[in-house]
C-alpha cells in the first residue's frame, strides 16, 4: 500500500501534460474503517432474535413489576403539600398570607384534578390517538384553569399576598413530579 501522495497531479485545463509516467494513488484506507468490524460490535446487517413471548404468568409479573402511581395519589400529595406549606405561611406571614397561600394550592389541585378525571376516564380508550387527542384536550383545560384562576386570584382576594400564593403554587407543582416519580404502593 503506498501512501504517498502523487508527486505529478493529474493535469488541469491550466497545467501543461507531463510526459513522465504517473503514479497511482491508493484509494484503500489507511488503518481500520469507522463503523467497520474493527469499531462496531453489532453488525447493522444482523437481525437481531426476536423476542420470545411470554407466559401469561411472566406477563403479569412484568406489568406488576410497573405500575404506574394513580393520578388521584397524585392529586393527594399535591393538596397534602399544598396545606403543609400554607399552614407555615400562615403562621409565619399572618392572616391575608394564609388565604393567599390556600388560593396557590388550589391554583394547583384543581387543574390537577381535572386532568386526572381526564387521565382516568381515557384510560379504557383503545384507540392511541384518541387517548393522545384526549389528553391534549384535558391537558389544555388544565392549563386554561389555572390561568383563570390566577386570574381571579386579584378578585377573589383582598388583599393577595402573591409571594405566599406563588411558593405555595410552586411547592405543589414541584410536589407533583416527585409524586409521579413515586411508584404507587
Amino acid at each position: 500500500m503506498n501512501d504517498r501522495v502523487n508527486e505529478n497531479p493529474s493535469p488541469t485545463p491550466m497545467s501543461p501534460q507531463s510526459s513522465a509516467p504517473q503514479q497511482e494513488v491508493s484509494t484503500e484506507p489507511a488503518g481500520p474503517v469507522v463503523g467497520g468490524p474493527a469499531f462496531n460490535a453489532a453488525n447493522w446487517d444482523d437481525e437481531d432474535p426476536l423476542p420470545r413471548r411470554l407466559s401469561a404468568t411472566e406477563a403479569e409479573a412484568f406489568r406488576d413489576q410497573r405500575i404506574a402511581p394513580s393520578p388521584w395519589r397524585v392529586v393527594l400529595v399535591q393538596a397534602e403539600a399544598g396545606a403543609v406549606i400554607s399552614l407555615l405561611v400562615g403562621l409565619v406571614f399572618g392572616l391575608p398570607a394564609l388565604w393567599s397561600a390556600l388560593f396557590g394550592a388550589a391554583t394547583a389541585i384543581v387543574p390537577s384534578a381535572l386532568m386526572a378525571r381526564g387521565a382516568t376516564r381515557l384510560a379504557d380508550s383503545k384507540s392511541p390517538l384518541t387517548t393522545a387527542l384526549g389528553l391534549l384536550g384535558w391537558e389544555s383545560a388544565k392549563i386554561v384553569c389555572s390561568m383563570a384562576m390566577l386570574v381571579a386570584a386579584a378578585r377573589v382576594l383582598h388583599p393577595v399576598v402573591w409571594p405566599a400564593l406563588l411558593v405555595t403554587l410552586t411547592g405543589c407543582l414541584t410536589v407533583y413530579w416527585v409524586a409521579l416519580a413515586w411508584r404507587s404502593r
